[in-house]
């Protein structure tokens, strides 16, 4: 499996003492994006993307790479040749902000990128996950929500729609409005509980998507808190 892209810029890695890392990763962007252009040159026919050439892509260099560089080729991208979804997918990636970026763009024609991300992303909506369109309103609060976690926070082998529900429990990040960061949540799928920040989130779940797995396993973690608050206070006594 192919490494995670590095999150952070540049001096953030050299700041936390991990610019080997960087580099790495920047190395492995700038040839993912090299392959990707050798790819739609190779598999272009009459202005026809051939089938496959994302999936070879992915196979390569796995999803979160592969969307990295494609947030970081489209960046303020429009245009009647890109499908919206796709294009608003691939732009969920979060791409650290620097001039050694422009070495991992594609140069390649984009009606050509345009096919080739349409491919990419029919590719990741077989996997059954969810996305930024499944999320409900903006600079919600989480705490009580179920929350979506960003695809490229965990491992690939880990990708899967069990894995990317969590319910927010509490932290200074589940405020929109606090400074603080740590959103502290319980995994729908298998119950882990963990510390992410807030903007490792896409947001909250609309409940419309809510599945029925996800459903049963929130009851059970709102249901001990439920009874709680209705039970008389530790220590008091109940008046007959």
């Amino acid at each position: 499996m192919a490494e995670s892209p590095y999150p952070y810029s540049r001096q953030a890695a050299k700041q936390r003492g991990e610019l080997a890392r960087w580099k790495r990763s920047h190395q492995a962007n700038v040839k993912c994006a090299r392959d990707i252009k050798n790819l739609i040159a190779s598999h272009a026919q009459n202005g026809q993307l051939e089938a496959g050439c994302a999936r070879t892509a992915l196979d390569w260099w796995g999803f979160p790479r592969v969307q990295l560089v494609l947030s970081n080729t489209l960046r303020g991208a429009s245009g009647q040749e890109f499908d919206p979804d796709a294009l608003h997918w691939a732009q969920t990636a979060q791409v650290p902000y620097e001039k050694a970026n422009g070495e991992f763009r594609l140069q390649a024609d984009s009606a050509l990128l345009a096919q080739f991300l349409r491919q990419t992303y029919a590719e990741y909506q077989a996997l059954g996950m969810f996305g930024p369109e499944h999320c409900g309103g903006a600079d919600q609060d989480y705490a009580g929500k179920v929350l979506i976690l960003r695809p490229d926070r965990l491992r690939e082998e880990c990708w899967s729609a069990q894995n990317q529900l969590w319910y927010g429990e509490c932290g200074f990040g589940c405020s929109p409005a606090s400074r603080g960061r740590a959103v502290y949540a319980t995994c729908l799928g298998d119950g882990e509980e963990a510390r992410w920040n807030r903007e490792d989130f896409m947001g909250v779940l609309d409940e419309q998507y809510l599945p029925d797995w996800a459903a049963e396993k929130l009851a059970e973690l709102r249901t001990p808190k439920q009874k709680q608050a209705d039970s008389p206070a530790q220590g008091g006594m109940e008046m007959g």
